[in-house]
């Protein structure tokens, strides 16, 4: 897909702030520093559209991206970030399922995991959400280009038995290399395609 004039658009807490057009929404979980926003900027060819940072836990709302008024990307706080107050993990917390289990616009979830690591408790317990959302997701291991090629696909194995996902929901991805990028930006228009018509 390609995407002509992306922009950022709004950063929320809460439902009275969701944008009002009713475009689609693809969603973008994952813990803090897993690599949502290169994620977002590495699909649309963009540098700086997404605000990355090397210290974790600054996305605490929820941002919208518009993809040229055809979708939003959205990118939820990440997750388990120890240094954020209880206070606000609970506030985050709270605005995160709030907007998951009653939005009606989310027309695919994908769960983002660094494939360097095993999925942690509170991967597992985001993708256990998820599912029961019943909304149509996919998992991406991001940083793929940080293990050997030869691994890749044992890594991936890994993931999707102790997340307990079929493997064909689970796609390698790396922001640096674009690797499986073409396949995931099917999944997605698919996704918006599928749901339109129904």
């Amino acid at each position: 897909m390609l995407i002509k004039n992306p922009r950022f658009e709004i950063s929320v807490m809460n439902k009275s702030q969701y944008p009002k057009n009713n475009l689609p929404e693809i969603v973008l979980a994952g813990k803090s520093n897993v690599g949502k926003s290169s994620f977002v900027n590495a699909m649309i060819n963009r540098k700086s559209l997404a605000r990355t940072s090397s210290a974790p836990g600054k996305t605490r709302q929820l941002n919208f991206y518009n993809m040229d008024d055809k979708f939003y990307f959205v990118d939820l706080p990440g997750y388990g970030y120890s240094e954020m107050s209880k206070a606000e993990q609970a506030k985050v917390g709270a605005s995160t399922e709030s907007y998951l289990k009653s939005r009606k616009n989310i027309n695919l979830i994908i769960l983002l995991i660094d494939i360097r690591h095993k999925p942690s408790e509170n991967d597992i317990m985001m993708l256990d959400f998820i599912k029961h959302t019943g909304k149509h997701y996919i998992v991406i291991t991001s940083k793929a280009d940080k293990i050997a090629k030869t691994k890749v696909s044992s890594y991936v194995a890994d993931i999707a038995k102790i997340l307990d996902v079929p493997e064909d929901l689970i796609f390698a991805y790396s922001s640096e290399t674009k690797l499986n990028q073409e396949i995931i930006w099917e999944v997605i228009e698919e996704s918006l395609y599928s749901i339109e018509a129904e």
